[in-house]
């Protein structure tokens, strides 16, 4: 009796892909390959390690294939899975939104450490920081705010999904026309400079929203815009910001009538959110 149909041992699938990931200038080649594997077969990672000779099902393999097709067009690893993790939370992701970045996680950790009744996350995308914000701190008031439809579309179902819907309100619009008293604001705006947009990587180039990434020729157009409207709104405001943008946007705090104004490094020491209270 034939044996069931396989597409090769993990072994074989694993250092075909990774090789072929390498070839085309994807960064972390076997990782990725794992995680294409891992969400075919339905096996775990550590598997793969364990049981290298294992026959891969044909059915996972093509789809296998597949995926690994999409990688090397330089989709994101997380738009091919449709989800990334976040904190302690799963996000569903998709083209409409970016894909969370790790050190938009000094976000939530100021929350946290500020603890404030009202919270307002602007331009919240996928809804990471508020819904990170929101699982972690029951007792916080939390206001999501995005200029785009499609992207309010997306943290509204992952809201669901995650069961904070009624925890988080969703507002169309850089501000709401009456916020309330606020306590603090938190953002991550768009502040990649027009000049460093051809340096980018394929991943981010090609596949995520431009309207939510580029922001003028020094990178700060809606920071600049923003602030006025933010310190008006609440007396404490935090800001991710990209490489070399901390002391002209700390200045534009103070301008703006924040009198302490501090930076936040992130794990690469580079002064990634600056935060201003007056």
């Amino acid at each position: 009796m034939a044996g069931t149909a396989t597409a090769g041992s993990v072994r074989e699938a694993l250092a075909g892909a990774a090789d072929a990931l390498a070839a085309v200038g994807v960064e972390t080649p076997r990782l990725d390959a794992e995680l294409l594997l891992s969400e075919a077969t339905g096996w775990d990672r550590a598997r793969f390690a364990a049981e290298p000779e294992t026959g891969v099902p044909a059915g996972a393999g093509r789809q296998f294939g597949e995926m690994v097709r999409r990688r090397l067009r330089r989709e994101p690893v997380a738009y091919i899975l449709g989800r990334k993790g976040f904190r302690h939370i799963e996000l569903a992701v998709d083209r409409r939104v970016l894909i969370p970045r790790p050190e938009t996680e000094l976000l939530v950790e100021l929350v946290l450490e500020i603890a404030p009744q009202r919270v307002l996350d602007m331009g919240t995308g996928s809804g990471a920081v508020a819904l990170a914000v929101a699982d972690e701190m029951p007792t916080c008031e939390v206001i999501a705010t995005d200029t785009s439809a499609a992207a309010l579309a997306v943290a509204r179902a992952n809201a669901e999904r995650l069961g904070l819907a009624d925890r988080v309100e969703f507002v169309e619009a850089m501000l709401p026309a009456d916020p309330g008293e606020l306590d603090l604001i938190v953002a991550n705006l768009p502040y990649v400079a027009e000049s460093e947009w051809g340096g980018l990587e394929p991943e981010v180039t090609q596949w995520e929203p431009r309207g939510a990434l580029l922001a003028g020729p020094d990178g700060l157009d809606v920071i600049r815009a923003a602030i006025p409207a933010a310190a008006a709104a609440a007396p404490s405001l935090a800001l991710e910001v990209g490489e070399g943008q901390a002391p002209a946007v700390s200045e534009l705090l103070f301008e703006a009538g924040f009198a302490q104004v501090a930076t936040r490094p992130d794990l690469a020491g580079i002064p990634r959110v600056v935060w201003g209270r007056r």
